[in-house]
């Protein structure tokens, strides 16, 4: 075991890759000459040259155009957004083409392409740059969003993300890319669509993904000290979403917390409360509860930006509502 920051994780799993298969390229905004608008990529131009790492255009429509079409002939391209605010202005190829392609070709066609960046909110950028789309991309049958949480998982769920047949989405956090963690030494991949208990409890089980897990996980430690014992759940992947692991706890627990930084409406917490009160509905002794971001796009002051995404505060509260205000 080493300890590593999240870039570096990332950064050895691209590598990793890229040198088990000629056939893996990176292409994006300066992951090339720059190394990378936070460093992910960084030596990897010298590594592998310009023909497998290349800068592109500020053209997120057309390089992601271009790496469905090399997915379709046999590449696996690894498309680097600046942001995945910045990916909506490249969704037709995202969902219209790479998701939808091995259905409309009746399998003739598969589209190995990973498209990975960061999401969610970094501090003062502004409502336009500070959107969550992990549910919007978990919608699009054909697409495997993953959103890891930590260095081990970020560089397991990669590899695995990079060897797959199908398109995947692969979302980081810009606070998080100098994060430090344990990752195995050696070969690994994790499996995708399969969950994570950070921590084992028995009272009330709190799940979450992406950077809300340091919410969650600080949460249970507060909770710990009212002897309060919390299961904390990193679903890693929202689509597919682990139920079953997420289902056994709440059997244990009878009591469900869900953190999403994204809006509430048509979220991933939404899913999962829709799925605990039809699939384990006589186990649930409180209503489940959801902290989400509150509905409104993100402020550029800090204080309002403190009181709009889900903190440890809001989820204590909702942990001890659902102990004790069922």
């Amino acid at each position: 075991m080493r300890e590593l920051q999240f870039r570096e994780a990332l950064r050895e799993a691209l590598s990793e890759e890229m040198r088990r298969d000629k056939n893996v390229f990176l292409m994006g905004e300066e992951v090339a000459e720059y190394n990378g608008a936070y460093k992910v990529s960084q030596g990897m131009l010298d590594e592998f040259g310009p023909e497998r790492v290349y800068d592109t255009p500020i053209s997120e429509l057309g390089f992601a155009g271009l790496g469905v079409g090399a997915a379709m002939n046999g590449l696996k391209p690894i498309i680097e957004f600046m942001t995945f605010n910045f990916s909506l202005v490249a969704i037709d190829q995202i969902i219209n083409s790479a998701a939808k392609m091995y259905a409309m070709s009746g399998g003739a066609y598969s589209v190995p392409i990973v498209f990975r960046g960061p999401t969610g909110n970094a501090g003062q950028l502004g409502a336009t740059h500070s959107s969550n789309f992990e549910n919007w991309f978990a919608n699009t049958p054909g697409l495997k969003v993953i959103v890891p949480s930590n260095p081990a998982d970020a560089k397991g769920l990669l590899k695995s993300a990079i060897r797959d047949p199908d398109p995947v989405i692969f979302m980081e956090s810009e606070v998080m890319y100098s994060d430090k963690g344990m990752v195995p030494d050696g070969e690994y991949l994790l499996p995708i669509g399969v969950a994570d208990i950070k921590r084992k409890g028995s009272d009330v089980t709190v799940i979450s993904f992406g950077k809300m897990m340091k919410v969650a996980l600080e949460a249970a430690e507060e909770m710990e000290k009212s002897g309060v014992s919390c299961e904390v759940i990193d679903l890693r992947t929202v689509r597919p979403i682990d139920y079953a692991t997420c289902v056994e706890s709440l059997k244990k627990t009878n009591r469900v917390v869900i953190i999403e930084e994204a809006n509430p409406l048509a979220g991933i917490s939404s899913e999962l409360t829709y799925h605990f009160q039809r699939h384990a509905f006589d186990y649930l002794d409180a209503p489940v509860i959801r902290v989400n971001s509150m509905d409104i796009p993100l402020s550029y002051s800090p204080a309002y930006i403190d009181v709009t995404l889900p903190n440890v505060k809001r989820t204590v509260e909702a942990i001890q509502k659902v102990l004790y205000k069922a």
